[in-house]
């Protein structure tokens, strides 16, 4: 027992392993909770959009020095912007639009940082580094999860009603485009919550994969954001003692312990279905 003990708790002997255990407990709540609206509403492709969407700002402010708080809502400006007028082109289509958009954009991201002019470390805004998050980074992620859990408990009526009645939520005086507006802003300061540990690439992991498998395991909406949550502290927590005692990247530990949880979680469901006794034929 004094092994196990040791075990588990030398990890947080060092504080940049408390850093990251403080960084993936807000990313995990944030993105775990959200994550579930957006499978709800079928925005996975948005989330990942949005992701790549903003890294070029992302890339510029790290570039500059600058908050990324403030490089990502400009990098999702200019991101909206774009997809708006290339949209407009004909025999282009929305969904054409998007997809030239947004891999245009995210691959200036990609050279800016990979650039050899780049300064060491930027390339972390692509992987993730967990492990170099600071003070600031910390009470900056813990903000930004607050105002995602603050936004979805203000905006949860609306996001009910369009979600499961959209024709009835204008009924009820509740505007289905405000309440998707809403919840994709959310999901911006979201990604913003999870880059800084998952990095742009790995983020939507984050978002999708605890949404999804908490899908499987329940079947009412507060039960679900608690299981989205719950899967992704642990698969956050999980992934840092993974990468300190296997010496692996700790983004891709805790984005494999994610995609892990949901597939046992959809094979278990599925074992459970299938283990029902038929319905008697009338």
């Amino acid at each position: 027992m004094a092994d196990l003990w040791h075990a588990l708790a030398a990890p947080w002997s060092e504080p940049i392993m408390r850093h990251a255990a403080l960084e993936v407990l807000f990313a995990g709540t944030a993105c775990g909770a959200l994550g579930v609206w957006v499978v709800l509403y079928s925005l996975s492709y948005s989330a990942e959009s949005l992701a790549h969407g903003m890294f070029p700002g992302l890339a510029v402010a790290a570039l500059a020095g600058a908050p990324l708080v403030l490089g990502g809502a400009a990098g999702l400006a200019i991101a909206g912007v774009s997809v708006a007028l290339a949209a407009r082109i004909r025999n282009v289509g929305a969904d054409n639009a998007v997809a030239v958009v947004i891999t245009t954009l995210f691959g200036a991201g990609v050279l800016l940082a990979l650039s050899p002019a780049s300064p060491p470390g930027l390339n972390g805004l692509l992987f993730g580094d967990v492990l170099g998050a600071s003070g600031g980074d910390v009470a900056l992620g813990g903000v930004l999860a607050a105002v995602v859990l603050a936004g979805m408990w203000l905006a949860r009526w609306r996001l009910l009603a369009t979600g499961f009645d959209r024709g009835g939520a204008r009924a009820l005086g509740v505007s289905p485009l405000r309440a998707e507006l809403t919840l994709l802003m959310l999901l911006a300061v979201a990604v913003l919550v999870g880059v800084q540990g998952l990095g742009n690439l790995l983020v939507v992991a984050a978002l999708i994969a605890p949404a999804a498998a908490a899908r499987a395991l329940a079947r009412r909406l507060g039960p679900m954001i608690a299981v989205a949550v719950a899967i992704g502290i642990t698969c956050g927590i999980g992934g840092l003692y993974l990468s300190y005692y296997a010496d692996v990247a700790a983004g891709a530990a805790i984005a494999g312990l994610l995609v892990t949880a949901f597939l046992l979680s959809y094979m278990g469901s599925s074992a459970a279905r299938s283990r029902r006794p038929a319905s008697p034929t009338p």
